[in-house]
């Protein structure tokens, strides 16, 4: 069982949160009834859907890991599982992700853009010193 997989089963065991076909048609997503909320792209690379506001919040403590890229302007941050810690990192941010559109929605005519995967926004390389 990969990394992504291992993930994707606990998530869909939360009562609020369904499986579904990612609307950028690559790999697997995990949707609330505000909509999309993680797009699972490969064996490793994941995709969570954050208000811009959370994104600000946490922007510090998230550029502090090798294991999240932040994609400025996107409301998607892309998360790499290469350790079962990666794992319990998401499934933490998917938490926050969860309270954060209650505690902190995005404006509603503020438009969605496409997850990071669309964006080219995938990991280049394991340096997070220009971040």
């Amino acid at each position: 069982m990969t990394l992504a997989s291992r993930a994707l089963a606990q998530l869909a065991t939360w009562p609020d949160l369904t499986q579904a076909v990612p609307s950028c048609g690559l790999g697997q997503a995990v949707s609330s009834a505000e909509g999309e909320i993680v797009h699972f792209h490969s064996d490793r690379d994941v995709d969570l859907r954050l208000t811009a506001h959370a994104i600000r919040h946490f922007a510090k403590n998230l550029k502090s890991t090798g294991a999240i890229r932040i994609v400025p302007g996107s409301q998607w941050v892309t998360i790499r599982l290469d350790a079962a810690s990666d794992v319990d990192l998401l499934l933490t941010l998917v938490s926050v992700a969860l309270q954060a559109r209650q505690s902190w929605p995005d404006p509603a005519d503020r438009p969605v853009f496409g997850c990071n995967d669309q964006r080219g926004a995938g990991f280049v390389s394991a340096d997070t010193s220009g971040m």
